[in-house]
């Protein structure tokens, strides 16, 4: 119930978002507009980022915002002026969502990839890493989940003595398995996203000409049907990302800033091998230059590996209905620094839409003491743009 201190506002140091992030609360309590607000300043700061479209209302961002009597009095508070502006975006999509459709090849997945995503045992990768052999070898096309599937049927009949002589017995019990999984992902939409031509990652690392860095907005609008198909475009994306870039250590910003929405969608598909695999790649890819922000509705959706990676935590307000609830809540608030200030289990329940408590990093990568904030409303638009206004 306290008045908001005016003019006195936090900043995070641009050279710490490669610690990766926390953006979580409850259902309408401010998170999208947490991720537009620090999207806004990383593309100010000439850093490109790539934002996960779920609800479909990020493209808002190609287009100026308005003021209205509660932003005045909420910029008033904070002590900025409110600034409308348009920043550039890119639509991508790996679905039938509109936009630039992003696809990558079965080969560049690779056997080991290929396995963690279908959760396959010891004895199926290796028949998986003896298939991508033979393809290797006879310089066989493995482009699309069509090629793969061909290849299974071939060494599991006509092919199975010529395999065999050269690469050892494969078990057609193990064949049959793995041909039912990746069928299991046809249906979740994948052969939408396996083929040709694959997406470079520099085309998502692009500088506006006017030195403002590219908002790639991915589409998947309908990826909450389709779990399996967006944990593997995301492992795919940030295996590719640490294969390509070159090691940096700590730099003055990064290079790229992903964002993931209802990061749930991620991890509730996810074998223990491939959990195993996104915690490796988080944990090394802040080297390369790339940080990685998870937006939820608590903080349990996030594996505990993961959750003990992300150095900038923003917590909206959570609502507590049931017992369950509060018992959850005091769980969420032993992730936050100690503070004898707040009583963090009640003042999350307290907060109002647009403020959220915040531990960042310093410069010196030492997290800061949690502090109660008003957030600055973003300078784009939250609506979705009509297709008149996307083609324009």
């Amino acid at each position: 119930n306290q008045a908001a201190l005016e003019k006195v506002q936090v900043h995070i140091p641009l050279k710490t978002m490669n610690r990766h992030g926390l953006i979580a609360g409850a259902t309408g309590t401010g998170k999208t507009k947490t991720l537009q607000v620090i999207a806004e300043g990383l593309s100010k700061a000439s850093v490109p980022v790539l934002l996960m479209d779920i609800k479909g209302d990020l493209s808002g961002l190609a287009a100026e915002g308005s003021n209205n009597a509660f932003i005045t009095d909420r910029m008033g508070k904070i002590g900025k002026e409110y600034l409308p502006a348009a920043y550039p975006v890119e639509l991508l999509s790996i679905s039938e969502e509109k936009g630039v459709r992003l696809r990558s090849t079965v080969i560049e997945f690779g056997p080991v990839l290929m396995a963690k995503i279908l959760g396959l045992n010891d004895t199926q990768e290796g028949v998986m890493s003896m298939i991508f052999k033979f393809c290797d070898d006879n310089a066989l096309p493995l482009l699309d989940l069509k090629d793969l599937i061909k290849v299974l049927q071939y060494v599991s009949n006509e092919g199975k003595q010529e395999i065999e002589k050269d690469y050892g017995k494969i078990s057609t019990t193990s064949t049959g398995t793995i041909l039912r999984k990746v069928i299991e992902l046809q249906q979740q939409g994948a052969d939408l996203f396996f083929g040709e031509p694959s997406f470079d990652t520099d085309d998502l690392m692009r500088i506006n000409s006017d030195g403002r860095g590219m908002i790639n907005i991915l589409r998947v609008i309908d990826m909450q049907r389709n779990p399996k198909l967006f944990s593997t475009f995301m492992l795919g994306l940030l295996a590719e990302l640490y294969a390509t870039l070159p090691e940096e250590g700590d730099m003055e910003k990064p290079k790229l800033v992903i964002f993931i929405d209802e990061a749930h969608l991620v991890f509730q598909e996810a074998s223990k091998a491939l959990l195993q695999q996104i915690e490796t790649v988080i944990k090394l890819i802040r080297s390369k230059g790339v940080g990685i922000f998870f937006c939820t509705q608590n903080p349990n959706d996030i594996p505990a590996g993961v959750l003990s990676q992300l150095g900038l935590k923003v917590q909206h307000a959570l609502r507590a209905f049931t017992a369950k609830d509060r018992q959850a809540i005091k769980l969420v608030a032993q992730n936050y620094p100690l503070t004898d200030y707040y009583v963090v289990d009640e003042v999350i329940t307290q907060l109002g839409i647009g403020e959220e408590f915040i531990s960042a990093l310093n410069e010196k990568g030492i997290p800061t003491p949690l502090v109660h904030t008003l957030m600055a409303p973003p300078q784009s638009r939250m609506d979705i743009l009509t297709d008149e206004e996307m083609r324009a």
